[in-house]
């Protein structure tokens, strides 16, 4: 009989969707149908024909690109998340409780290991091992499942974007408690999440939309952290 009621609880939660975050909601579908579109438009290939010749892409590996922007961009990351920890051992902010600044860090690494295993499933090659830049197999859009293009694959979604788009997550949870915070990083998301994605187009590791799907599959999961707060998390419901 507890098991009944319980079940009941959680149901009239479940079914009472929050209406604050129901114009986001419809953002996050217009923004499905705008990735739909430019992958039927093939617009992937007409940006990067600007960086990438048949003789590959001449930025690939320069020092700005490949070690600062690129691996650096990686040690930033762990600096961002190593900063939120420190914050969350001596609450330096205003803002969620220490238990819900750790499941913050927890879900921006989650996401990041989502994304990687996502992309290590993946039999899309890269841009720079293309016919058309220099490489050995012929280009196949990543969302013809069922055709292969041959070769090392492990190239889909963009993995380098995760580094920044995966912190939309922590400012999922930052949001309902600290306005100010949550809008910094926000910014810092959107700018450190477009460079990346740049950079990995100029250098021929990724298409465009790569990234975006990145950025879209972060938000989405930013979106479902949300709900399930303003649901289930004691703190929100007493406010």
């Amino acid at each position: 009989m507890k098991l009944l009621n319980a079940w009941g609880a959680v149901r009239q939660k479940l079914s009472r969707a929050p209406t604050r975050l129901a114009p986001e909601l419809l953002l996050l579908m217009a923004a499905l149908l705008v990735l739909a579109f430019w992958e039927w438009l093939g617009a992937d290939l007409w940006l990067i024909r600007a960086y990438g010749t048949h003789d590959g892409f001449a930025l690939r590996n320069h020092a700005l690109f490949s070690k600062v922007l690129h691996d650096g961009g990686r040690y930033f990351a762990w600096v961002m998340i190593a900063l939120l920890a420190w914050d969350a051992s001596v609450l330096r902010w205003a803002g969620p409780s220490r238990r819900l600044r750790w499941l913050a860090i927890a879900l921006v690494l989650l996401a990041t290991v989502l994304i990687s295993d996502f992309k290590h499933l993946s039999t899309t090659s890269c841009p720079w091992d293309t016919f058309e830049f220099g490489g050995h197999w012929p280009y196949v859009p990543h969302w013809l499942l069922q055709v292969r293009d041959g070769g090392p694959g492990h190239c889909f979604p963009s993995g380098h974007a995760s580094a920044a788009f995966a912190f939309l997550l922590a400012w999922a949870i930052w949001r309902s408690f600290n306005a100010v915070v949550a809008r910094r990083m926000l910014v810092l998301v959107l700018l450190l999440g477009s460079l990346f994605a740049w950079v990995q187009m100029v250098r021929g590791a990724h298409y465009l939309s790569h990234s975006m799907w990145t950025a879209w599959l972060c938000w989405a999961m930013a979106w479902m952290t949300s709900w399930a707060l303003l649901r289930f998390s004691p703190e929100l419901q007493r406010s």
